[in-house]
This record gives structure tokens, sequence and C-alpha cells, in this order.
């Protein structure tokens, strides 16, 4: 993402913002399993903290603050991070190992 974000560094912000939101959907669907809701919280902090970084560094003068920023994102919202696959409602017919 931090790559992806230096190579964009001139893209229009509500064009990042959306791909940044559809790229942590994508990131959510895939490690959003039971027990792991701790590391995709902490992977949603990171995320918001690295694009308030990389819009800070999009100004040659005062930048972004973190309240501009906040209210960036009240009206661009990034999702949050959830879990999506609950492993212990898997269906029995699925599991070969179970009979």
């Amino acid at each position: 993402m931090k790559e992806w974000l230096h190579l964009n560094l001139i893209t229009p912000t509500v064009e990042v913002t959306n791909t940044v939101a559809m790229k942590l959907v994508g990131h959510y669907r895939y490690y959003g399993i039971t027990d792991n809701s701790g590391m995709i919280g902490n992977f949603y902090y990171y995320i918001r903290r690295m694009l308030f970084k990389w819009f800070c560094r999009r100004s040659q003068k005062t930048g972004m603050n973190w309240d501009k920023y906040q209210r960036y994102l009240n009206r661009f919202p990034i999702p949050r991070g959830r879990i999506t696959v609950n492993i212990y409602d898997v269906r029995p017919e699925l599991i070969s190992y179970i009979r």
C-alpha cells in the first residue's frame, strides 16, 4: 500500500480514497476470518495513518491537519475491518474429514 500511495501521489484525493477503499475491502474479505479481528483493526489504523501522511506530503505549504483529515474521512469514508468468514459456521458436507 505504501508503494502504491507513493506512485499515485499526484492522483486526485477522491480517486485515491476510492481505490484505497476497494483495496481494503479486498484485504478484509481475504483476511477477515474468525479470531483475526485484532490484526484487521491494526491494519485499518495503519492505513488511515499512512493515508494522512501521504495527504500531508502532497502540499508544499501546510498540507492537511488531523481535523481537516477527519472531516475529509467523514465525507469520503474508508471501510472499517470486519470478520467476513466464521470458521465455525462451515457446513459439515463441505468438510471431508467429519463423518
